[in-house]
C-alpha cells in the first residue's frame, strides 16, 4: 500500500491524523478480502484515530454487530469514534424499530449514540442522525442535537479542530444520482458555519465525495464554508455511482495552516488500498484568527 504524505511535507508536519471509514455493512455484502486490507491499512498508516460513520451491519441483527464489533477490534489502539447508521436499525423488524431502534446497537457497540471525542489537536462530536420512526433512508439532525453541538464547541480554543460526524449526507454528492438530502440539513450546516465548524465527516452515499458546503449553500459566511469528506463503503459490494462495487476510505491529516485529505479506493490488481486523490483546505479559522489579531489596533500600533 502506498501511504499517504504530505504534499508540503518539507513545510508542514501533520498534528493529527484520521483514519475515516463508513459503510461497512456487515452480513452479506461484506467483502472478507477487502475487510482484510481495510485493516492492514489501518494498521499501516498508523492514525491517530479511527471514525466509523455508520451502517456496521446490513441488518441490525446480533451476529452481524457482533462480527463488526471483532472487526473494530482489531483496529489500532487508538481512540475510536462510531456512529450508527440507519442500517443500524432493524428495517423488517417493526415493533423492534419503533420501540427499541437501537437496542442491539448500544448493547453491543456503544451505549451512547452521541459520542464526543476530545484530542489534543480535535474536538470531534458525532450525531445519531437515524430515524427509525419517521424517516429511516434520510436521516434527520434535531434541533436539540444542534444545541448539543454548541454547548460542546462553546470552549474548544481556535486552534483545536472542530469535527462533525454523522452517517446521513448534509449536502448531495456532485453526480447523476441526485441523492436526497436529510431534512433541514441547510439548517443544521448554517450553525455549523456560525460554530467554526471545521469539517463534517459522513457516508451513506456508498461513494466518496471531498469537497466544501459552499459549492451548495452559500450562506451568510462566504468565507467559512466547512469542509466536508464523504466516505464510500469501505467494506461491501454495494458501491455506487462511480464507486459502483467499488470500496474507499479517506485519510484526513490535520496541520497547523491546512486540512489534507486522501481519498483510497481498494484495487484488486494490489490487493490493497491505494490513494487515488489528494485534496488540500486552508485551515479557514485559524486564518481569520490571525488576521482579527494583525487588525487589532494594539498590534498596529507596535508595527
Amino acid at each position: 500500500m502506498t501511504p499517504f504524505t504530505l504534499m508540503n511535507s518539507t513545510e508542514e508536519k501533520p498534528e493529527l491524523t484520521i483514519l475515516h471509514m463508513s459503510d461497512l455493512h456487515f452480513g452479506p455484502p461484506l467483502v472478507l478480502e477487502v475487510a482484510e486490507a481495510a485493516l492492514r491499512s489501518a494498521h499501516e498508516l498508523k492514525p491517530d484515530a479511527i471514525v466509523v460513520s455508520g451502517d456496521l451491519t446490513q441488518r441490525a441483527t446480533r451476529d452481524q454487530f457482533v462480527a463488526a464489533q471483532k472487526f473494530i477490534s482489531r483496529f489500532p489502539r487508538v481512540p475510536v469514534m462510531v456512529v450508527p447508521g440507519n442500517h443500524d436499525v432493524p428495517l423488517y423488524r417493526v415493533y423492534q424499530r419503533l420501540t427499541k431502534p437501537h437496542q442491539l446497537y448500544r448493547e453491543i457497540i456503544d451505549d451512547e449514540l452521541n459520542p464526543t471525542l476530545q484530542l489534543d489537536t480535535a474536538v470531534i462530536v458525532g450525531l445519531d442522525s437515524t430515524a427509525p420512526r419517521s424517516a429511516i433512508t434520510n436521516g434527520r439532525i434535531h434541533a436539540w442535537q444542534l444545541n448539543h453541538c454548541s454547548k460542546i464547541f462553546s470552549d474548544v480554543p481556535v486552534d483545536k479542530v472542530k469535527i462533525v460526524v454523522a452517517h446521513h449526507h448534509f449536502a448531495p454528492a456532485p453526480d447523476y444520482l441526485h441523492d436526497r438530502t436529510m431534512p433541514k440539513s441547510k439548517r443544521a450546516i448554517m450553525r455549523f458555519v456560525e460554530l467554526d465548524v471545521d469539517l463534517i465527516l459522513g457516508g451513506h452515499l456508498h461513494r466518496a465525495y471531498i469537497g466544501n458546503t459552499l459549492d451548495f449553500y452559500p450562506g451568510a459566511h462566504r468565507e467559512r464554508g466547512i469542509i466536508i469528506a464523504q466516505s464510500g463503503t469501505t467494506t461491501s459490494r454495494r458501491g455506487r455511482g462511480r464507486e459502483q462495487e467499488k470500496n474507499s476510505f479517506n485519510v484526513i491529516k490535520i496541520c497547523k495552516k491546512t486540512i489534507q485529505i486522501a481519498h483510497y479506493l481498494y484495487f484488486n490488481a494490489s490487493h490493497g488500498f491505494i490513494p487515488n486523490s489528494y485534496h488540500t483546505f486552508r485551515r479557514i479559522n485559524q486564518q481569520l484568527e490571525q488576521e482579527k489579531f494583525d487588525q487589532s489596533p494594539g498590534v498596529r500600533d507596535t508595527q
